[in-house]
């Protein structure tokens, strides 16, 4: 009698608080073996030891994603740890320290972090485990980028340039790794209320946000955790190289 095959492993990036400790949390909640990767490996191991808690499997680990050789060695890392990966969460981002401004005043360091670690980051993850799922035959990848690509949210030009670059590298990778049987695809959240406090949205103002929106409530991690597990599964093994709107109806798109 052969044994069971062991649960899937999942990478999720910027798992150390936010939607990604969100994504992460739930996702072992459904049974994946969860890589917690971050830049502050103390949030990071926080989070793994809350899915340890209630029963989950996750391992804690510290990477700067814009650095391709921390990239590298977090690959090899996860693989020796928990496994082979067939699921992938590029969900860090550089966001919630941004002040809003014109873009006259968006420095060059400033545009060039946010470009590194947005969309260089998802790149060097890709690049760094895509192989294993290859070797598999099969694979899941799920770029979080932002419904402010919709909107053209005004002031944070680096950022919104970022989320919309994620959407274009989501439809030419689904087009390369598509024959390995790996599907690439995208999801936009809306503004969501998370434990990380931000300076520049007043309580008020995401109630006004909320209030355009046609479900005419303020959107949580909750909402949005559903969308990245249907893309990590088998339900979604023929939708590739999408964007996924989930903001409750404040665009349409």
């Amino acid at each position: 009698m052969t044994a069971p095959d062991p649960p899937p492993v999942v990478v999720v990036t910027g798992a150390g608080q936010g939607l990604g400790r969100a994504f992460a949390r739930d996702l072992a909640r459904r049974g994946w073996r969860v890589a917690v990767a971050d830049l502050d490996g103390d949030r990071a191991a926080k989070v793994a030891a809350e899915i340890a808690e209630t029963g989950g499997t996750a391992r804690a680990f510290t990477c700067d994603v814009s650095d391709r050789a921390q990239v590298a060695a977090l690959a090899a890392d996860i693989d020796r740890q928990l496994g082979p990966v067939t699921g992938l969460v590029n969900n860090a981002a550089i966001f919630s320290t941004l002040r809003m401004g014109p873009f006259e005043d968006i420095e060059p360091e400033a545009w060039d972090r946010v470009l590194r670690v947005n969309v260089t980051g998802a790149f060097h993850l890709c690049q760094a485990l895509i192989p294993a799922m290859r070797s598999a035959g099969y694979g899941k990848v799920v770029n979080i980028s932002s419904a402010t690509v919709i909107t053209g949210r005004p002031g944070y030009l680096h950022y919104v340039t970022s989320k919309a670059a994620l959407i274009g590298f989501t439809r030419a990778l689904a087009a390369e790794v598509g024959p390995a049987g790996i599907t690439v695809n995208a999801i936009t959240p809306g503004s969501t209320a998370t434990e990380i406090e931000r300076e520049t949205i007043t309580t008020e103002q995401r109630q006004a946000m909320a209030a355009a929106t046609a479900l005419r409530r303020i959107q949580v991690p909750a909402d949005l955790v559903g969308a990245v597990a249907f893309l990590l599964s088998r339900d979604s093994d023929f939708i590739t190289g999408q964007t996924l709107n989930v903001d409750g109806g404040f665009a349409y798109h």
